[in-house]
């Protein structure tokens, strides 16, 4: 069986924080992985309220996390992450899997 994907504490807090400020407590946060980006692939996030039934749901906290079957396979092994820095507020991927990266951390090749 695969590592699942880890979902750092900051993360979790994050996602609480911003489902509490939209108050629907059905929002969860889902991660996906498309092509493109300078890398040849690209992280993306977004607030969903529906979950697929193929979908993989990480809990933790009381924050979902929700993954496509397509993602998961480039995700496994990964933390989701939230920091804030001198470069802003962001959710961010920490990626086992991804051989490089480019210069701004959102698009990397497997």
């Amino acid at each position: 069986m695969p590592t699942p994907l880890f979902f750092s504490d900051s993360a979790v807090a994050k996602v609480r924080e911003l489902v509490e400020e939209e108050e629907n407590p059905s929002l969860k946060l889902r991660v996906f992985v498309t092509g493109g980006g300078c890398s040849g692939f690209q992280y993306g996030f977004s607030f969903d309220d529906n979950q697929d039934e193929d979908d993989t749901a990480i809990e933790k906290g009381g924050a979902i996390l929700l993954v496509d079957p397509m993602s998961y396979q480039y995700l496994v092994g990964a933390t989701i992450d939230y920091q804030e820095g001198l470069q802003g507020s962001q959710f961010m991927v920490q990626n086992p899997n991804a051989s490089s990266t480019c210069g701004c951390g959102s698009s990397f090749t497997i």
